[in-house]
């Protein structure tokens, strides 16, 4: 979030026309950017790790294609979310870590780290798997059609604070996505 909080910084600079700035914000993304492709890639393990020198999976890896810090195709993405697909996917759900907390193992997943796994999916070409699996979040929801925080993976019970804006919003988010555009509607 540093990363693209100065990256932003920098283009909202060169939009308002303020050149050192964007050397200033810009120097500081690249010092950021650098030190996390060196201290976060695994070489041995050829993806991504939720922590500096560390080999830990988190479901916010992925997002480092929505914040747009890598693409879609780059190679380093596309293993990272093999990764975290099979450290975390527990069928149609992601658990946001497997490592033991203060309550300890996490047992249910969180339903926003499932929408995120349905964008990165829509992303790299993965469309009808990223619109199954929509439909079965869809199938989710209340009889007021909306989600809690959390989904018991084995029973698809929800579970957790309801009901959640950040599952609300990833909902949104992959409606959006996974629509068809206005021009195609006739």
């Amino acid at each position: 979030m540093c990363w693209a909080a100065c990256d932003r910084l920098a283009n909202a600079a060169a939009a308002l026309g303020l050149p050192e700035r964007v050397v200033y914000w810009q120097e500081r993304a690249d010092t950021i950017r650098a030190t996390i492709e060196k201290a976060a890639w695994r070489d041995d393990t050829g993806r991504m790790s939720a922590t500096f020198g560390g080999d830990d999976l988190d479901a916010s890896i992925i997002q480092l294609l929505d914040l747009r810090f890598l693409s879609p195709t780059d190679p380093r993405f596309c293993s990272t979310l093999s990764a975290v697909e099979e450290g975390l996917r527990r069928g149609s759900y992601m658990l946001r870590y497997a490592t033991e907390d203060d309550f300890g193992l996490p047992h249910t997943a969180f339903n926003v780290c499932t929408f995120w796994l349905i964008e990165a999916l829509h992303a790299t070409g993965r469309i009808t798997e990223a619109r199954v699996l929509f439909e079965e979040m869809l199938q989710r929801r209340t009889a007021a059609g909306l989600l809690s925080e959390d989904i018991d993976p084995l029973t698809g019970e929800l579970w957790g604070n309801y009901p959640q804006t950040y599952s609300l919003v990833g909902m949104i988010n992959c409606a959006v996505l996974l629509s068809k555009p206005w021009s195609a509607i006739r």
